[in-house]
């Protein structure tokens, strides 16, 4: 039986700008961290599990409140960002990221860099705001405006 969400999973092409960003901009905490290198088990291992064979990898598990997310940076085989997707495209088009106030979130990682696709903007029992992580991923801020609305996290 499915309990929940544990962790969506990011691709980077490079860590430390990625971990500057959730850790920096969104307060996200290491958990723990793995990787391999081509050739070895581990990387048999994995190139099993992912499909990705004769990689080499590292990984970073964080946390924020009730939410895990991991980032995995591949430097074999290469790989390249792509700005060209968009929100309609089919697969997983973005996470989105409980806050308090989007407004104050949006100034400040706007303040930041941050690129937004809008300005937050009221929709039903919530308010929203779409912008992109380093490596392109779409992040959705998200904050409940209805107390009362089904989509609060509990």
């Amino acid at each position: 039986m499915i309990q929940g969400i544990h962790h969506p999973a990011v691709a980077t092409g490079d860590m430390a700008k990625a971990l500057a960003f959730y850790q920096g901009l969104f307060n996200f905490k290491t958990v723990f961290s793995y990787g391999w290198e081509k050739g070895t088990d581990m990387a048999n291992l994995a190139g099993g599990i992912t499909g990705v064979a004769d990689s080499t990898a590292q990984a970073v598990v964080l946390k924020v409140g009730n939410a895990f997310l991991e980032i995995v940076a591949f430097s074999e085989p290469a790989s390249e960002r792509s700005d060209s997707r968009a929100l309609s495209q089919h697969g997983y088009s973005h996470i989105a990221f409980d806050v308090d106030d989007a407004w104050s979130e949006y100034e400040r990682l706007k303040a930041a860099g941050v690129v937004f696709q809008s300005e937050p903007t009221d929709v039903g029992p919530m308010r929203i705001a779409y912008c992109r992580d380093p490596d392109g991923n779409f992040i959705e801020l998200q904050q409940i405006t209805q107390p009362d609305s089904p989509l609060v996290l509990k």
